[in-house]
Formats: C-alpha cells, structure tokens, sequence
C-alpha cells in the first residue's frame, strides 16, 4: 500500500501517452483536491517499446472507430 501527501491511500493508474504508454504509476485518489503525489510503479520502457506501442494504439482505435 502506498500513501500520498495526503495521507490516504494512492490509486495506481496507467498513462498512455506517447512518452510512457502502458506504463503504470501511484497518484492521489482526490480528484479535485489532488495533492500532487506521482510515483512510477514500473521501470522505464526501452526506446523500442516507447516507439511501437503509440502506433499500436492508434491502429487498434481505428479498427474500433470502423
């Protein structure tokens, strides 16, 4: 279990933008009175992983728009 600033317990979300997709990381649970805590759960992704997953994404979203 991990804490924020706050002193409640953080949720873990995942990012999916293009610099770190998939990559999971601890955050506060407070929406609107977010304290600010980010903690990176998982390593960084190697540079190829970074480079093929966006297009990955943006491939699979097309099929689901169609």
């Amino acid at each position: 279990m991990v804490n924020c600033f706050c002193g409640n317990q953080a949720v873990m979300r995942t990012s999916w933008t293009h610099t770190n997709p998939g990559r999971r990381f601890w955050s506060c649970a407070q929406i609107v009175t977010n304290c600010g805590f980010f903690l990176w759960f998982d390593p960084p992704m190697c540079a190829r992983a970074r480079a093929i997953i966006p297009g990955l994404l943006t491939a699979r979203n097309a099929l689901e728009a169609h």
